[in-house]
């Protein structure tokens, strides 16, 4: 395996492109008895819409979430079961841009990952599988529709987006998924679950090259093609609707407040911009910043009210939210806010606080399993090194910074979810 330093970090890995497209990169985490591996599918909620060998598919809102439950299910038990004797604890999650399965273990490393892989490389679904899980996800479903925090952005992202996936849940509709079949699984599974669309980032302590052998043994030999995702229309940069409001059993009003961004769509910019809508959230809204003080002390917003920017293929955003009595009013100060620092700009020692401290949050961040293998895979995917992010924090600037807010932070870009008390409407 290839060797790369990271002398600026004090990092290195390991890493080799498998004859069948798949990257392996092994972060050594010496003297450590936990042992992580993430295997990462570029495949996500958002992959609806796809070309593969000249044939269109278009298939059910929720497909990739309800393909990720299903992956557990192998010919002769439940991968579940098996990593459970060899005593892992493992896990999934499907988000708007990727699947990933992983696990930690501190003992039984090889026979776990060898689970793992036989998991994820071996589909199994029948019809009447496929039935019982619909119950299990259509409840999981009905959960989420019934917390505020997941129905305000799923309200935000329907008002802001046109025709992006971006504007459906991550696990569909009950309706969506009831379309859904074995054989739709099937054709999603061979069109994205191949190993050149795929990442496995391990965080331990064991023998590289003996760890590649066994990689390259379970996995497939050949590269196949990937499909050609379509994510509809480049949206305009005027939001759908500029407000939506509903009624939910909360006590307090919750909000979401986002502006549209234009989409990046890979390689290194991807996580400059992604720098720089943070850095620009922090310094318009975030907790060290004159407005939130203002608006925390004149009792208008509440300790969990929070901003930031999130962006994946072909949609971004910036949004700040969370309980308000009055979110016209939050709304109204951001906007007065964005305007007064699009002509006065900011304090230069603000912006390099700011960035210092979002660069040593990330550089931290190196120490966690979880999180140096889940970011390796999602910037991977993106097009781009993740280890090089001092680089990319270095060639952000105050400018980029004022010139994003002067762009995104205005009325025609902007939209607001509302959710009210019951009793408020009655």
């Amino acid at each position: 395996m290839n060797k790369r330093e990271f002398p600026r970090l004090g990092e290195s890995c390991y890493e080799e492109v498998l004859p069948n497209g798949m990257l392996l990169r092994i972060v050594p985490k010496r003297g450590f008895a936990k042992k992580y591996a993430f295997l990462a599918v570029n495949f996500g909620a958002i992959d609806t819409s796809f070309t593969l060998d000249g044939t269109k598919y278009r298939v059910p809102d929720g497909i990739a979430h309800y393909l990720e439950h299903k992956m557990f299910d192998l010919p002769e038990e439940n991968a579940m079961n098996l990593f459970a004797a060899h005593g892992a604890s493992p896990n999934a999650f499907t988000s708007y841009g990727i699947t990933a399965y992983y696990f930690s273990c501190t003992q039984d490393f090889e026979e776990n990952l060898r689970t793992l892989l036989s998991m994820v490389l071996t589909p199994y679904f029948t019809e009447k599988s496929v039935e019982k899980e619909r119950g299990i996800i259509a409840q999981e479903i009905r959960m989420y529709e019934d917390s505020a925090d997941s129905r305000v952005y799923e309200d935000l992202f329907e008002n802001m987006f046109a025709e992006h996936p971006i504007r459906v849940p991550i696990a569909g509709t009950v309706e969506s998924i009831g379309e859904i079949t074995a054989q739709m699984l099937y054709d999603c599974y061979n069109a994205f679950y191949q190993p050149a669309n795929m990442m496995l980032c391990i965080a331990a302590d064991v023998d590289q090259e003996r760890i590649c052998e066994l990689v390259k043994e379970l996995t497939p030999q050949e590269a196949k093609g990937v499909p050609v995702r379509d994510y509809g229309a480049k949206e305009e940069m005027r939001c759908v609707r500029p407000r939506s409001q509903r009624t939910m059993t909360v006590s307090m009003p919750a909000f979401s407040v986002g502006f549209k961004c234009e989409s990046v769509e890979e390689g290194e910019e991807v996580m400059r911009e992604e720098i720089i809508g943070d850095i620009a959230a922090e310094i318009l809204c975030g907790e060290s910043s004159a407005l939130y003080s203002q608006l925390y002390e004149s009792g208008l917003i509440d300790a969990g009210f929070s901003a930031g920017f999130e962006g994946m293929k072909g949609a971004s955003l910036l949004s700040a939210g969370g309980d308000s009595k009055d979110p016209n009013a939050v709304y109204q100060a951001i906007l007065k806010e964005a305007e007064r620092i699009s002509k006065e700009g900011f304090e230069l020692s603000q912006f390099e606080r700011l960035k210092k401290s979002a660069l040593g949050r990330r550089t931290r961040d190196l120490d966690g399993f979880e999180s140096v293998c889940y970011r390796n895979c999602a910037y991977y995917f993106d097009g781009m090194d993740y280890y090089r992010f001092p680089e990319i924090y270095a060639s952000v600037t105050p400018e980029a910074v004022q010139g994003f807010i002067t762009r995104v932070v205005r009325e025609e870009r902007a939209t607001m979810a509302i959710i009210l008390p019951k009793e408020e409407m009655e």
